[in-house]
């Protein structure tokens, strides 16, 4: 097995649900509903009591909202008409956020995954070496990995490493540091997660899998095309020089060109093993549209790809 899928869990499992974050404080699904009802409803008491929620705490959770991200309710004494409580124009303005990192998600979570049948050959801590058609790849079997390497940041990036997990050498790949593949905005929470969310998007006390593998167990290798770094082949980084474990060569079958993010679909040749007839895998990478123009990148360029074990899903084969 090795074609790309574009199945991926829901925007709000997996990769995480959408969070804005400003001044320590998270705007999440629960504070957008509690906007909306306070205006559907015209009051917070209404809006409570649709939501199943407490006047108080729905009041508390306002205040505590509005300390970080300014007005957000307007309420009105009552009188002539009535009392009651209306949206703020900054209100607004957060839900239009907030919706946009929805959309964001909701795209990534889409992203094309390459799987790989292969053979755990050799289990060092959380991390595991699986022999697959292309050579040994390395990737996350159980447990949480914060760190690759020993001078990993707390994230699984080396120290020289940039917010995106790219070194800080890797200009060539043709990647800016504002070329992310998300649109999202910097002081939205960086990958949409919430605040308890391990470095991959689970739960701190979630595995690569919900479990450990040993020596001969058969196993998938899943690798996200928003984790693959290419580089052409003559400018291929040093190996010495990142933390990347996983490379592999292939050249360029086709470029499924995007507005802004474009995916490249690199075929890797098996490795020769005499008398096997495994076939060709074809890898899945985003990239920005306006990296693919500057590296130059069309069907049959030979290209370097790489990715960190970290970002790399090993998931038991079920009998």
């Amino acid at each position: 097995m090795g074609e790309p899928t574009d199945s991926g869990p829901a925007p709000a499992a997996g990769r995480g649900r959408a969070a804005l974050i400003e001044d320590g404080v998270e705007f999440d699904g629960r504070d957008a509903a509690l906007l909306r009802a306070v205006d559907a409803a015209g009051s917070v008491a209404g809006a409570a009591s649709e939501l199943g929620r407490s006047r108080a705490r729905a009041l508390t959770r306002i205040e505590t909202l509005e300390d970080a991200y300014g007005t957000l309710v307007e309420r009105r004494r009552g009188g002539e008409g009535g009392g009651g409580s209306r949206l703020a124009a900054s209100a607004r303005d957060l839900l239009d956020r907030y919706d946009r990192l929805q959309a964001v998600l909701a795209a990534t979570a889409s992203v094309p995954e390459t799987v790989l049948d292969g053979t755990v050959a050799a289990v060092d801590g959380e991390l595991a070496v699986v022999d697959t058609p292309v050579g040994e790849l390395s990737g996350l079997h159980g447990g949480t990995v914060d760190d690759e390497d020993a001078d990993d940041g707390t994230d699984g990036r080396d120290a020289d490493d940039g917010a995106d997990g790219r070194d800080a050498d890797d200009g060539a790949d043709g990647r800016d540091a504002d070329d992310r593949a998300d649109g999202r905005d910097a002081d939205d929470r960086a990958d949409g997660r919430g605040a308890d969310d391990g470095a991959d998007g689970r739960d701190a006390d979630d595995g690569a899998d919900g479990g450990a593998v040993a020596v001969g167990d058969a196993v998938q290798v899943r690798i996200g095309a928003d984790a693959v770094t290419v580089n052409d082949a003559a400018n291929a980084v040093d190996p010495d020089a990142t933390s990347a474990r996983n490379r592999l060569a292939g050249r360029v079958s086709r470029i499924d060109s995007g507005e802004t993010v474009s995916t490249v679909r690199i075929v890797v040749e098996p490795v020769d093993r005499g008398g096997t007839d495994d076939a060709a895998v074809e890898v899945a990478a985003l990239i920005t549209a306006e990296s693919i123009d500057r590296l130059g990148l069309a069907p049959g360029d030979p290209v370097s790809l790489r990715w960190k074990a970290t970002a790399t899903r090993l998931v038991a084969q079920v009998e």
